[in-house]
C-alpha cells in the first residue's frame, strides 16, 4: 500500500454570512452562552475555548449540575446560570449562543434566540420534526445573524479536499453504484436507567418544553435519546451525519423515498427508539444510501461511508480514508484533524469577519432530511416519500 502526503486547502472562502453591523472586530471576544450544558453542550464549549476567541458569559439548563459539571471540567471557575433563557436573550454581553439541548427542544429555542440578534450554533439534529424546517429557516433569513449547524465534516479540510479530488468531475470511481454507511457501538445510548428522586433544582417542565406533558421520570431526561419525543436517536444523531456526507459527495440532496427496519432487539426496557437499524434510501440522481447501525458493540473496522463505483471504492471516515482503484495499488491517508474544533472556528471567522459558512441553515435541513424519511419509514412499517411540494412525508402509494 503507498501512503500518500496530502496537502490541505484553505477552506471556505471570505464571504459575508452575517449583516456587517453585526460582525465583531478581529481583535474581540465573542460573548458566549450556552444554552445546554451536558455531554455535547461541554465538549463543544471546551473547543471553543481552544480558539481564545470567546468569554463564556452564562449557561442556560434545567439542571444546575449539569453547570457544575461543565465548570468544573473546563476550570471556568464561577460563571452565571439560569434557567430561563430570556435572561440569555435580554443579556447584551451575550453576542453568540450554542444551543446544545434535546432536539425536541431545537427549534422554538433557535429561532428565539435568532429573533433576538444572537449568532447561533445549532447542534444537529436541526429539527426534530421534517414541518419544522420552514420555519427556522424563516428565521434565520430574518435575523440578521450568523447561524452555523452542526454537521462539523463540513469544516473538515480532508472532506474538502476528497469532496474536490474524487467527486469533482475527476470520475476517479466511474460512475457510482451505491454509498454505504456504516456507525455502531455507542455506549451512552446502551445504558438502561432507573428511575430515581427528582433532584433539587431540577426543572421537569422546562425540559419538557412543547412535549407531552407527564409526570417526571428520570430516564426521560438522562435517556432522552432513548425516547422519540425528544430525539430519533440513531436515526438523527448518526444517519444525519454519515447522510449529509453521502449527499455532499454526490450533489444530491434530493432523497427520493426510504425504507427502514429495525426494532428494540437487545435492550428490553422501556425505550421506544431502536437499538438496531437498516435503512435504504433511493436519490432523485439515480443511486442508493444504505445505512446499519446498532448501539450495540459491534465492532467495524472504521465507520465509515464507503462509496462504491465502476472504477474503485473510496471509504471516508473522520480518522481518513482508503481509497481503493480497480487497477492499482490503494492509497491510505490518515487524518488527525479536530473536526470540532474547525468547525466552530470557521463559525467564529463568520462572525468576525464574514467567512463564508461551512454548514448554513440550508446545509443542516439538508442533512436532517434522510433522517426524516427514515424515521417516519421505521414508525409507519411501510416505504416513505416526500409530497410533491416537499412539505411534508407520505406513504409510498
Amino acid at each position: 500500500m503507498k501512503r500518500r502526503d496530502f496537502i490541505i486547502g484553505t477552506g471556505a472562502a471570505a464571504l459575508t454570512a452575517a449583516s456587517y453591523g453585526n460582525i465583531l472586530g478581529s481583535n474581540d471576544k465573542i460573548g458566549l452562552a450556552v444554552v445546554g450544558a451536558g455531554r455535547r453542550g461541554r465538549w463543544v464549549l471546551g473547543e471553543m475555548l481552544k480558539t481564545n476567541q470567546i468569554r463564556p458569559i452564562m449557561f442556560c439548563d434545567v439542571w444546575d449540575e449539569q453547570v457544575k459539571r461543565t465548570t468544573e471540567y473546563l476550570e471556568l471557575g464561577k460563571i452565571p446560570m439560569t434557567y430561563d433563557l430570556e435572561e440569555v436573550l435580554n443579556n447584551d454581553n451575550v453576542d453568540a449562543v450554542l444551543l446544545a439541548t434535546p432536539d425536541h427542544l431545537h427549534k422554538n429555542y433557535a429561532i428565539r434566540i435568532l429573533a433576538a440578534g444572537k449568532h447561533l450554533l445549532l447542534e444537529k439534529p436541526v429539527t426534530l420534526h421534517y414541518n419544522e424546517g420552514p420555519m427556522l429557516k424563516e428565521a434565520v433569513a430574518n435575523s440578521g445573524v450568523v447561524c452555523q449547524t452542526g454537521t462539523q465534516q463540513r469544516s473538515g479540510q480532508m472532506y474538502q479536499r476528497v469532496k474536490e479530488e474524487f467527486f469533482g468531475g475527476s470520475k476517479k470511481l466511474g460512475d457510482m453504484v451505491f454509498v454505504r454507511a456504516v456507525w455502531s457501538n455507542f455506549g451512552w445510548q446502551r445504558r438502561q436507567l432507573q428511575q430515581q428522586p427528582m433532584p433539587e433544582n431540577f426543572k421537569w417542565d422546562t425540559f419538557l418544553g412543547p412535549s407531552q406533558k407527564m409526570d417526571y421520570y428520570w430516564p426521560r431526561y438522562d435517556g432522552w435519546r432513548h425516547y422519540k419525543e425528544y430525539g430519533t436517536g440513531i436515526l438523527s444523531d448518526l444517519l444525519t451525519h454519515w447522510g449529509d456526507v453521502a449527499q455532499w459527495m454526490m450533489d444530491d440532496t434530493d432523497p427520493i423515498n426510504a425504507v427502514t427496519t429495525g426494532g428494540i432487539y437487545h435492550l428490553k426496557d422501556d425505550r421506544t427508539n431502536p437499538d438496531t437499524v437498516n435503512t435504504i434510501i433511493q436519490y432523485k440522481g439515480g443511486w442508493n444510501f444504505t445505512f446499519e447501525c446498532s448501539v450495540m458493540p459491534v465492532k467495524n473496522q472504521h465507520d465509515s461511508v464507503l462509496f462504491h463505483g465502476t472504477e474503485g471504492q473510496l471509504e471516508l471516515f473522520r480518522a481518513g480514508y482508503i481509497y481503493t482503484p480497480h487497477k492499482g495499488d490503494p492509497v491510505i491517508f490518515q487524518n488527525d484533524e479536530n473536526l470540532t474544533y474547525a468547525h466552530v472556528k470557521n463559525f467564529f471567522d463568520a462572525i468576525k469577519t464574514g467567512a463564508q459558512l461551512t454548514a448554513p441553515i440550508d446545509v443542516g435541513l439538508n442533512a436532517v432530511k434522510p433522517s426524516h424519511l427514515a424515521a417516519a419509514s421505521y414508525w409507519s412499517g411501510k416505504r416513505m416519500q416526500f409530497n410533491a411540494n416537499q412539505t411534508d412525508i407520505v406513504e409510498v402509494i
